[in-house]
């Protein structure tokens, strides 16, 4: 599929204060991101248990992800994250600000 046929993920802004901003996303099956560069450092819950696909503009790579099991990644990352699973994957994901 390419990513002009991929349904886009939907982020639904939860909190956002000095400090943090959440967001849900909720991807449906085969669904992504968008090309995109995190601002911030960033922790990832996700709240689904599944795989999702990272594109990192010259390789995907697969990301086994489970429920509560929490990562976190730093300022600058640029990517695209993908659903590849044939069931909605949802994660909250927390931006830290300086």
């Amino acid at each position: 599929m390419s990513d002009t046929q991929r349904p886009l993920a939907k982020p639904t802004l939860q909190l956002e204060n000095d400090r943090v901003i959440v967001t849900e996303w909720r991807f449906p099956p085969g669904g992504h991101t968008g090309w995109h560069k995190h601002m911030h450092d960033y922790v990832v819950v996700p709240v689904s248990t599944g795989e999702l696909h990272i594109f990192d503009g010259k390789a995907t790579v697969p990301a086994p992800l489970r429920a509560g099991v929490s990562y976190a990644r730093q300022t600058g990352v640029e990517h695209d994250v993908i659903n590849p699973n044939d069931f909605e994957f949802v994660f909250i994901e927390v931006e830290l600000k300086p």
